[in-house]
């Protein structure tokens, strides 16, 4: 496809499944806050409590039914298509960014895997992956929730490692969160939808309620709810590659996502006591520590990168100026050769039609400019090129890395 057809493509579904996520997550998290702020003490007859908010200039006053009311109301309001939307945005934006170009962002880099094979398996695992939740979730383990998360926990960081093993570090955070984000729109088509259709036809034919299935609906919500931050924690991660582009990518993604769901834990349940106050110090230690144990280990950085050939090195003995020349030169060859066929004002690449990121190499200006993140995703995460399609050496990662730590000198 077109690369400028493609970008636009990207950015207007993109645009979308932001827009319809906001609205999802808006949701889930209003009702909840809603749910653990009702005014519980002798509530009106047939309610579980009843709450009154100021938003926007008004007053509002809200009621919740300890299972639906008598008759129900003309006009019902039903939250659903920020789901479905969100997921479908999801899964098209999959589509465009990684299964177009699969040997570019899929396929972990040197990997015997065919594109169209880590595609199915791509895809497939989402399919699976529900299923196996499913029959988790109705098997004897849904009746101790707190071990049935914990479980569920442990499946997810085991299939982003299983990911991580096929795919790019970026290709195996996404497909993490399309799986948890999959997990999410299936409880809420399969599970939470036909239970409260099944409350109001109920209520519609005057006949009580079965409260098994609003029951099992409100756990499939609440596993909802505690997945959300670390599903937006992957949504933005492609710009943080000191993350995705570890070799420990799954187990930083462990730790942040028990960090997450620890953060949500406090949020929850804080309306009861504020016993697990101490959940958001926790939080800001715990990344603190995953910031010192991620930083990259600074290597030695020798003494001379001139070039060795005899006529070189003769040259790079004249002048300290020299030799500082002598090897910019190498790093530009190496820059022009590997990064500029994307990273230039005119990209010779036929996948992009513009520098990604507005990031350009063309002039030594930029490229000392860039230094700090040539580092980042070329040396500590080789990260880049992306799927090493220009076929970068680690020899060329070594010269790149020297030049930095002596200080990115061009001239």
């Amino acid at each position: 496809m077109d690369a400028h057809l493609t970008e636009w493509l990207n950015l207007g579904i993109r645009w979308i499944h932001m827009i319809v996520g906001i609205a999802w997550i808006g949701a889930s998290f209003y009702f909840v806050w809603l749910e653990n702020n009702l005014n519980r003490s002798n509530p009106r007859e047939g309610l579980s409590g009843d709450l009154w908010a100021i938003h926007g200039g008004g007053i509002y006053h809200l009621e919740k039914y300890k299972l639906a009311p008598p008759q129900m109301p003309e006009n019902l309001h039903w939250f659903k298509w920020e789901a479905y939307t969100t997921w479908l945005s999801g899964v098209a934006l999959l589509m465009v960014v990684y299964y177009l170009n699969p040997s570019l962002y899929l396929v972990l880099p040197g990997s015997d895997l065919s594109p169209a094979a880590a595609v199915a398996i791509g895809f497939g695992s989402l399919i699976v992956g529900w299923f196996v939740y499913d029959l988790l979730c109705d098997s004897p383990l849904g009746k101790t929730p707190a071990l049935l998360g914990l479980v569920l926990f442990v499946l997810v960081i085991a299939a982003c490692w299983g990911y991580s093993q096929i795919f790019s570090g970026r290709a195996a955070y996404i497909h993490t969160g399309a799986l948890i984000g999959t997990i999410m729109v299936g409880n809420v088509f399969r599970i939470i939808m036909p239970a409260q259709r099944a409350l109001v036809k109920a209520i519609e034919e005057s006949r009580t309620p079965d409260p098994i299935l609003p029951a099992k609906g409100l756990l499939r919500s609440r596993h909802n709810n505690y997945f959300t931050l670390p599903v937006l924690f992957i949504m933005i991660s492609n710009h943080f590659p000191s993350t995705y582009g570890s070799q420990y990518n799954w187990l930083i993604l462990a730790a942040l996502g028990a960090l997450s769901v620890l953060v949500r834990h406090y949020f929850n349940t804080r309306h009861d006591s504020n016993r697990f106050a101490w959940a958001l110090p926790a939080a800001a230690v715990g990344m603190i520590c995953l910031a010192f144990v991620l930083s990259p280990n600074r290597q030695p950085v020798p003494q001379n990168l001139a070039p060795t050939t005899p006529e070189q090195a003769s040259v790079g003995e004249q002048q300290e100026g020299t030799a500082t020349h002598s090897a910019f030169n190498k790093v530009s060859s190496v820059i022009e050769e590997r990064c500029t066929v994307c990273h230039s004002a005119k990209p010779t690449s036929p996948l992009f039609s513009a520098a990604p990121a507005g990031v350009m190499f063309d002039t030594p200006e930029q490229i000392q400019q860039m230094a700090a993140k040539i580092h980042a995703q070329t040396v500590a995460s080789q990260i880049m090129p992306l799927g090493n399609i220009t076929q970068m050496t680690q020899e060329e990662r070594d010269l790149l890395a020297s030049w930095i730590e002596q200080g990115a000198q061009i001239n």
